[in-house]
């Protein structure tokens, strides 16, 4: 230990590293090597691959991306299935009633892709550009000057035991120092919510909300599949209060993304998002499409909900905020990768333009004005007022975003307010508890098979990356009041309530080796208990074309 303890760490310079490989982050970084061929730029990825980590419906609005790359086309990007037909329903327990799709969900001229494809074809076209990008390293740490501006970011360790010590495979992270540190880290990212609190970043603004999503990628029947279909749904499994719907999305090659998403606001603590999901698979109405079919992927993530109310401030001394880790998803759309990708795009020539005068750890504040002047920021105003009607119930949600969308369109003179998420849960003994069915091995099924088909993998010697910030509060208050909700919040069995055999002493035991990398427990804990923080670099899902 004493040996190892003294081991400095590397350090590598750049121009500009960017923190995340998902679309927000490698746009970022192509339109900086567009702008200026000789700025030398990384992008760090903490899945093993680029891709590896991204998961989302996904149905992509290509307006950001033909001002990226015009000729997406013959450079051959991933966009196979153009969107043919929408379909919105409301379910109940045994029918479902076709609604009138919203203007914002219809999708003519958008295209049903794989994101974690797409995202791929993103990283080659930045390395032939010349990006650097370093997969299967996680910045675990920012940096800073003496001044307190941003100086970059550090790697995690490798080799480090559950105990803390190092192992004999140790070795220190490396330090990226950079005039300019683009954070891209997607939805709660760890860096950013130091980041936050350091900079009084959301100081000005609402709190952020979030959802969490939970997907499958299924190969069905082909006398089934419609591609270029997709199905939104309403309503059943859930109750009238609570926030959230369903996705089927018809790729090619006999392909259909199945999700499900809630509201991290939702208030019974004995709901089960993933046993949502499982149950809503069962409707009478949706079970044939998969009946025959197989399972190919499972994923979670969560997604930033708070819109246009929510965005934090997005410069800082050192660095700049891009893409869903700044929360641009555009809830009634259910798309964020179009302005992701132009939020990091703006970024990024801010950034240029401020690299090219003397220093480089100032704040780029063109980044901000130039986004208000974009349309991103005009389209998320517009629908700024949606999500949040919804605390209202879905009938009052439903009947309040008609009124804004038909007659006041988006120009209502004021803007509804956020909630944390975590305040809306109540105490286990005011809310009903919920009857899950059994999986039955065919249309549904258990936590522990679909985390299996995730391709899940952590370094088992390293410490736990869910921290507790009180050991003693998943029992004295998270089950004494919640019923230890963090065991049906997860949405990969890494939560457990454990007791001895005569049912004594019960105790919080963390699978963290199953974890997804959903963040759903670092939002949702009632008191803010659990901090998710990043594990080894290349832990965690592996999805192939999520």
């Amino acid at each position: 230990m004493g040996v190892v303890s003294v081991m400095e760490r590397e350090s590598m310079e750049f121009d500009v590293v960017v923190v995340g490989g998902g679309p927000s982050g490698l746009t970022a970084a192509i339109r900086l090597k567009q702008l200026n061929a000789d700025l030398n730029v990384c992008v760090l990825e903490k899945g093993s691959e680029i891709g590896a980590h991204i998961l989302s419906g996904a149905v992509i609005e290509t307006r950001a991306l033909s001002e990226l790359f015009p000729d997406w086309k013959e450079r051959e990007a991933p966009l196979l299935t153009p969107a043919t037909d929408d379909r919105f329903m409301f379910l109940t327990e045994t029918k479902a009633i076709t609604l009138m799709t919203p203007p914002q969900m219809n999708n003519h001229g958008n295209y049903i892709v794989s994101l974690g494809n797409f995202t791929r074809w993103l990283g080659s076209q930045a390395e032939a550009l010349g990006v650097e990008i370093f997969a299967g390293f996680a910045a675990a740490e920012v940096l800073y000057h003496e001044d307190g501006s941003v100086k970059g970011v550090a790697t995690g360790d490798m080799g480090i035991g559950k105990d803390g010590e190092p192992t004999s495979n140790h070795t220190p992270g490396v330090e990226l120092w950079a005039r300019q540190t683009i954070f891209a880290e997607g939805c709660r990212g760890s860096l950013t919510k130091t980041l936050f609190d350091k900079f009084d970043l959301r100081g000005e603004c609402d709190v952020q909300t979030y959802g969490i999503g939970i997907k499958e990628l299924w190969e069905i029947d082909p006398a089934k599949h419609k591609p270029g279909t997709i199905v939104h749904t309403v309503g059943w499994p859930l109750d009238t209060q609570t926030y959230g719907g369903s996705f089927l999305y018809h790729l090619e090659n006999n392909q259909v993304a199945v999700g499900f998403v809630v509201g991290l606001d939702y208030a019974n603590p004995h709901l089960s998002p993933f046993d949502e999901f499982q149950r809503f698979k069962t409707h009478p109405a949706i079970r044939p499409t998969f009946e025959g079919g197989r399972r190919i992927s499972y994923g979670a993530r969560a997604l930033s909900e708070g819109g246009f109310q929510s965005i934090p401030k997005l410069t800082f001394p050192g660095g700049v905020l891009v893409g869903d880790t700044a929360g641009f998803l555009n809830v009634p759309k259910i798309k964020g990768t179009h302005t992701a990708m132009k939020s990091a795009m703006v970024a990024a020539e801010a950034v240029a333009q401020a690299l090219g005068h003397e220093g480089g750890a100032h704040e780029v504040t063109a980044y901000a004005a130039h986004l208000k002047a974009s349309w991103v920021w005009s389209e998320l105003h517009q629908v700024r007022n949606i999500r949040p009607s919804f605390h209202w119930g879905l009938w009052g949600g439903i009947a309040y975003s008609a009124l804004e969308t038909y007659l006041f369109r988006g120009k209502m003179p004021w803007t509804l307010k956020h909630q944390p998420d975590h305040l809306g849960l109540k105490k286990a003994a005011d809310c009903p508890k919920i009857a899950y069915p059994k999986p039955d091995g065919v249309v549904s099924f258990d936590k522990l098979s679909s985390v299996f088909i995730s391709s899940t993998n952590h370094e088992e010697n390293q410490p736990a990356h869910l921290k507790l910030r009180d050991a003693a509060a998943p029992i004295a208050i998270n089950l004494e009041h919640y019923d230890a909700p963090e065991q049906r919040y997860c949405p990969a069995g890494v939560y457990e309530i454990v007791r001895n055999d005569d049912g004594t002493n019960p105790r919080l035991q963390i699978n963290a080796q199953n974890c997804l990398h959903c963040k759903t427990c670092d939002i949702k804990d009632p008191t803010q208990n659990i901090n998710w923080v990043v594990p080894e670099g290349g832990g965690g899902p592996n999805y192939p074309n999520m």
